[in-house]
This record gives C-alpha cells, structure tokens and sequence, in this order.
C-alpha cells in the first residue's frame, strides 16, 4: 500500500477511533471529577485550634491511605476545610456552604458540643448525614438525639464510667470540686461525671463555670481553696486548659490536689505547653497512644512518620472516622443518604482503638474506655492506662427518642 493510501485509511478510520475513544475519555473525565466529597468544619482558629489540627490529621493520614489503595468503590476521597472557630453560628454557616455550593456527600469536624447540635440540625434539612469523632455532651446521642448525626467518639458517660472507677478505687470517698468551661460540652461532663462519682461514693464540694477562652482563672481560686476538695474535676480543653494548670501552678494549688478531667482535656496538643503542671492528670479517655496493641502501634508510627508527633484522641477518632464511612458507603453501594445511614447503624469496624459498634438504636459507638494518668516531668511525657471498662458496660442506656 502506498503512503497516500495508508494515510487515506487512517482518516477514515479516525472518526470511528474518535467515536470508540470518546465514551472512554468521558467516563476517565467523569470519574475523575467525581471524587466522594467530605465536608470538615472544624477549628483551625482560637482556643481549640490544637483539637482541629489533631481532627485534620487523623482525617487526612487516613484519607491518604485510603485513596492510595484505590479509593472507596473505586472513587477517591476529597476532604474540604472550613474553619467553624468553635462557634455554633460560624460552624452553620460553613456547613451551609459545603452542603449548598461545595455538594459534600458527608461532614464532620465538629468540636464544639453545641456547634455538633445546630449542624446536625442543618444536615437534616440538607438531607445528609454527620458525624462528629470530638463533641462530649451526652445529649447529642441522648434527649437531643438526630436521625442524620452519628457520633463514633466516646460521649461523657463512657468516659466518666471508666474515671470514676478508678476514683472510687484510686481515691474512695473523694471530696470533689468542679470547674469547667460555660456552654453545653462543659456542663456537660461536670454533670455527668459528678452523677457517676456520687455513684461510687464520692462526695461534691461545688462547681464553677467559666467563660469559653478565658484568660484568668485567678478570680475562681479563692472559691476552691474554701471548698477544701480533694479532688479537683474539670473540662477545661486546649489552651484553656494550659493557662488553667498554669496558673494553678503559680498559686500554688496543685499541692496535695489530685486533678482528674474530661477526655480532651490534657492531650498530646497541648501537654507540651502544660509542662510538669500536667503530672499526675487522670483521665477517662477512650483512646491512648501507649495502647499495646499492633494496630495502634502501626497507627502512632504512620502519624508520628507524617507528622512528627504523636497522636491524642482525636487525631485517632478522627481516623477511625474514615473507617467507619468506607465501610459503611461499601455496605450501602454508595452515598445516598438513606441508604448509607441503615448501614451505618449497627456496624462494626476496626480502629487504632480497638473494636468500635455503632449502636443503631441512638448512633452513639460503642467501645472499651480506660483511665488514663499522665507522667510528666517536662522532658518527657507518657499517658499510661491504668484501668479498663468495657464497652457495653460503659456505654450505659439507650435514651434516644427521636428515631
């Protein structure tokens, strides 16, 4: 065959490639514009800026792992940030845009109990579904319980149950007094934690609340020292905390005081900033990064790796978090909302944690919880586990009525 003829072959050919080529070149296009959207608002500003920078990474390192094994139904993931600031109203107006403009099929990232609340109220008009892997007030899953909000971290019961009993055995018959930040995730963990302490024998001696990113605690230490605990509780979180046992330190008061606290309270955020004043901290926590077991160590190692830092509770919920949702979007054959919230309910996955179940009946999950007491002597800082309570008798009733 000629050049010209061979030449006039390829042309006549080259429509009918392009018609075969094009339904490939479109769907490679499709698929790649396609990606599983995931909505974050959560704090990257302000007092709990370290809990949103724990969130981020536990999402993103599982996020990369996932997608470098090929996605989830063959779809990659996209995590798209929006900084809520604590602040219910700034997070409803962040989630409102990624629900609206930015079509997320899924959002979390919430830290603030209340902002957990009113975005949850958002999805259900948007007809999509949240979940929070940070939020600590019981009614999120209890008396205030949505249809369209899962939570897969522990609330305040699970960790007062594994706190207060190692009190009652650490500390029998405790005095104890109560300080805590003033909104929703505050009040809270004092009232859950006082009500299960009272249980095991321990005695309140009073409680106080102060304002969210307050700067002087000073002005509340005169009614501590009256109160004559001995045991002090509180719920303070991030740089609130910091500037709390610091001053304290400074006056004095973390002499001959046992100081105990909500999950979030110390963590590997801001323990650093804490120093030696942390020494001693107990805490009811469902996560620990000295958990002996293969899958967290493989798990601190990978974070540690990307990071260079270990990670705390949430760092780890968060990446359990992306667990829970590939499981659940292969259980349901996609994201449509009703269908991946039944399979979300009553599933069962694997964390750095341990075993985690999703209860159908409230969308709390369900897990083992640990008292947790910090060593610090400002060179070096270990959070050792130094009791255990399993799951199903941590996570107390099912007072859900919604659905």
């Amino acid at each position: 065959m000629s050049k010209n003829a061979l030449l006039r072959s390829v042309y006549a050919l080259s429509p009918l490639l392009a018609l075969l080529a094009a339904p490939l070149a479109t769907a490679g296009t499709a698929e790649a514009a396609d990606p599983i959207r995931i909505g974050v608002v959560t704090p990257l500003s302000g007092t709990y800026a370290p809990i949103g920078q724990q969130v981020r990474w536990g999402l993103e390192l599982a996020t990369k792992e996932v997608n470098a094994a090929g996605g989830i139904l063959g779809r990659q993931v996209e995590l798209l940030f929006e900084d809520e600031e604590a602040n219910p109203a700034v997070a409803t107006q962040k989630a409102e845009k990624l629900f609206q403009v930015n079509k997320v099929d899924f959002l979390t990232g919430t830290v603030n109990s209340g902002s957990t609340l009113a975005v949850g109220q958002l999805a259900e008009r948007n007809g999509r579904l949240i979940a929070t892997t940070v939020s600590f007030s019981d009614a999120i899953t209890t008396d205030k319980c949505s249809p369209n909000v899962f939570r897969v971290n522990a609330r305040a019961g699970q960790q007062s149950a594994a706190l207060a009993e190692w009190l009652a055995k650490d500390k029998p018959k405790a005095k104890v007094y109560y300080l805590g930040p003033d909104y929703e995730m505050g009040r809270s963990t004092v009232a859950a934690f006082k009500a299960a302490a009272e249980k095991t024998g321990a005695q309140s001696t009073g409680e106080v609340f102060a304002p969210l990113g307050s700067k002087d605690y000073s002005q509340y230490f005169g009614q501590l020292r009256a109160a004559r605990p001995s045991v002090l509780y509180t719920s303070t979180a991030g740089n609130d905390t910091v500037r709390l046992l610091t001053q304290m330190g400074e006056y004095g008061l973390l002499r001959n005081l046992t100081i105990v606290g909500a999950s979030g309270t110390v963590t590997a955020q801001n323990i650093g900033a804490i120093g030696k004043a942390a020494d001693g901290f107990v805490t009811g926590v469902g996560y620990s990064a000295e958990l002996a077991t293969p899958e967290n160590q493989a798990f601190v190692a990978a974070f540690r790796k990307e990071y260079n830092t270990a990670p705390d509770l949430y760092g780890a919920d968060s990446y359990g978090l992306i667990g829970f949702f590939k499981a659940a979007v292969e259980k349901a054959g996609g994201t449509d909302t009703d269908a991946l919230r039944k399979a979300m309910e009553g599933l069962s996955w694997s964390t750095p944690q341990g075993a985690k179940t999703m209860r159908a009946g409230d969308h709390q999950a369900i897990q083992d919880m640990y008292a947790v007491r910090i060593a610090a002597d400002g060179s070096s800082t270990r959070f050792d586990v130094v009791g255990t309570v399993p799951g199903d008798a941590a996570i107390g009733p099912d007072q859900c009525t919604r659905f």
